[in-house]
């Protein structure tokens, strides 16, 4: 599985931004997807997670009402969407996949859940 996230950028604060992460290979059966931040010198954080189906979420609690995740099956693609963004959001953003491993509640904000990660695209947020 090989996944590309992109949708990154600079906005201000209060802004929004959309991530999208296309997944490709191994796409036969959907998988549970998250998508983590990691901040210079800091450790790779939680942001949301998504079931296979789609019908259960996940949010970090910094992010809880102001990040929606969602996937299209068909296209084999995951998005964030990011509204009230703040400086402390600032970060790279990665989505991942399970590929091997279920997850369910607080079980799917572990990075080990997570088999396949793409490359990360850079949320900057200005003040």
């Amino acid at each position: 599985v090989q996944l590309q996230a992109s949708g990154g950028g600079l906005v201000q604060a209060e802004g929004s931004l959309r991530l999208s992460c296309a997944a490709s290979g191994r796409t036969g059966g959907s998988y549970h997807m998250g998508w983590f931040r990691q901040a210079p010198g800091q450790e790779r954080d939680f942001v949301a997670a998504i079931s296979r189906t789609g019908d259960t979420v996940y949010y970090a609690d910094s992010v809880s009402g102001r990040f929606t995740i969602s996937r299209d099956n068909a296209k084999n693609a995951v998005y964030l969407q990011m509204t009230s963004l703040k400086p402390a959001d600032t970060a790279v953003y990665y989505c991942a996949a399970a590929v091997y491993n279920a997850c369910t509640g607080y079980g799917c904000y572990r990075p080990s859940v997570y088999d396949y990660w793409g490359q990360g695209t850079q949320v900057t947020v200005s003040s």
